[in-house]
């Protein structure tokens, strides 16, 4: 690797686009970090065993085969032929586990880029949220619409029964016999 690949920043929306949604968590995995902190999956695994005792459950965790296989039949990306199964199953790294992945690798790439990968956690967070609100702030205004739209309609009619008033009723005028 030459120095400008070394020290050149993976854009956050690509950071972005490889955080994936798995056990509730938002994690990413761990070939896509080894990737972006410029390392192979094997030097990074290798590290994270080395310091097992800094990545609880909630920092890392391994996936199952079928999870594995759920993977591999959305992104359609198996092949037959040689390198088609998975030898090892992949670790999956929440925000936590991923800064901490950069400090036990302890190069000035993977430092540099673990703190683009926690804002693009961030930027993602702050993005569902965003949308949350508006989703919020959607059924808020259909709420008052419906009440302004049945206040508006007693409105209207109470208008159009001023426009066309009822025939007055009165007597008539002289003797009738209603017979």
């Amino acid at each position: 690797m030459t120095k400008n690949e070394e020290t050149a920043l993976v854009p956050i929306e690509q950071i972005s686009s490889s955080i994936l949604l798995m056990r509730g968590c938002r994690v990413i995995l761990d070939r896509d970090l080894a990737a972006i902190y410029g390392v192979k999956t094997g030097r990074l695994n290798e590290a994270v065993k080395r310091n097992v005792d800094r990545f609880p459950g909630d920092f890392m965790f391994q996936l199952t085969r079928e999870e594995v296989e759920s993977l591999r039949s959305q992104n359609a990306i198996l092949k037959s032929g040689r390198g088609s199964h998975v030898k090892f199953l992949p670790y999956a790294f929440t925000e936590h586990g991923a800064i901490q992945a950069a400090n036990v690798l302890n190069s000035p790439r993977a430092v540099t880029m673990g703190i683009h990968v926690v804002r693009a956690f961030v930027k993602l967070r702050d993005l569902l949220a965003s949308n949350k609100e508006l989703a919020q702030k959607f059924a808020e205004l259909e709420r008052k619409l419906a009440t302004h739209d049945q206040a508006i309609t007693g409105i209207l009619k109470a208008i159009h029964e001023l426009m066309n008033p009822p025939a007055p009723r009165r007597r008539g005028i002289g003797f009738t016999a209603d017979f």
